[in-house]
């Protein structure tokens, strides 16, 4: 069994766990930690050393970020620190683990690893995988090939970014309904439909787990709407696969 280490860093929190890469599982239980507050870079490079040594683990080390990433290096941050931005993240996370470090994208690191071993195998034309959770993550797929960095959770519905509507944040923020929220998320996958003409919408982050108290509310539409197979590990999964590609 050949096994990488995941992390996962959200908002809210910071999961990770050894990833059995041929069977694009977990191997071990992971560990979770709350994401620091204020989150800035040392704080949630600190937490996540916390979370890697709990293993103690040794090789290659794939960190997900949310927000846009290009080279290692954090362009945004919605919902952590500023103090992320023009960051070299893939560098301090090196330096603080002494491990060899890969950072991508949160929801791109979901949809590989959907796209691998979930929802989206062998599935072809245009899919495109949501997160919901603190945001709305999203990784875009043509005919397999991501698009990265798309960050679609960024895209305006009713004057504001559609995550602050949307996102199973805003349901908990809101006190709504499933039903309620159910027709907030309709409202963002028309418009996401509408750019985009995806085949196979695939839905997941945290809310994934509970997706049949909302799945079955959403109305009929031209894609395939499923739940992600890799439920919230889906983003510890992709971050191990891209780290055993470097």
């Amino acid at each position: 069994m050949t096994t990488v280490f995941g992390v996962d860093i959200g908002g809210s929190g910071i999961k990770g766990a050894p990833v059995d890469l041929e069977a694009g599982a977990l191997a071990q239980e992971r560990l979770k930690v709350l994401t620091p507050h204020p989150s800035g870079p040392e704080a949630v490079a600190a937490a996540v050393q916390e979370v890697v040594r709990s293993f103690d683990h040794r090789g290659p080390v794939g960190l997900t970020f949310p927000g846009v990433v290009v080279d290692g290096r954090t362009r945004t941050a919605a919902n952590v620190d500023k103090g992320w931005i023009g960051r070299d993240a893939a560098a301090l996370f090196s330096d603080t683990l002494g491990l060899p470090a890969t950072v991508l994208n949160d929801a791109d690191a979901a949809g590989v690893a959907e796209m691998t071993h979930g929802a989206g195998r062998g599935r072809g034309g245009v899919v495109l995988v949501l997160t919901f959770g603190t945001g709305i993550g999203s990784a875009l797929f043509s005919d397999g090939v991501l698009v990265p960095n798309t960050e679609l959770g960024h895209l305006e519905l009713r004057g504001k970014d559609a995550e602050r509507r949307a996102s199973s944040a805003a349901k908990e923020r809101h006190d709504l309904s499933w039903a309620d929220w159910a027709g907030r998320v309709d409202e963002y996958l028309d418009l996401v439909e509408m750019l985009f003409s995806p085949q196979l919408l695939i839905i997941g982050g945290g809310v994934s787990r509970k997706h049949d108290k909302f799945l079955p509310l959403l109305k009929d539409r031209t894609a395939e709407v499923v739940p992600a197979l890799l439920r919230n590990d889906a983003g510890i999964v992709g971050a191990a696969m891209a780290a055993a590609q470097y």
